[in-house]
């Protein structure tokens, strides 16, 4: 996360959806729907959607076409929509 911008997006401290602090060291993922660094809890209501699946397909080959043409992903973004992470 070595671009300024990406990383203040990243590392907010508060989650955009529910608006609870986040601390350094708490996990994060960026959300399916719209790319916004989200908490864990809200990444656990985003999964009970109904369209969940079908969004998450979406997301997983567009991060996929968007990796081989940048000929990887060095700073992790769409990594991080699958994996969970903390600010450094």
């Amino acid at each position: 996360m070595n671009d300024p911008c990406k990383e203040k997006i990243m590392c907010l401290s508060h989650c955009p959806r529910c608006d609870r602090p986040l601390k350094v060291k708490d996990e994060r993922i960026l959300s399916v729907y719209d790319h916004e660094p989200i908490c864990m809890r809200c990444k656990s209501e985003e999964e009970k959607r109904h369209d969940y699946g079908e969004i998450l397909q979406k997301m997983f080959w567009h991060c996929m076409i968007n990796v081989q043409m940048a000929q990887g992903d060095p700073g992790r973004y769409y990594y991080n929509h699958f994996y969970t992470y903390k600010c450094q």
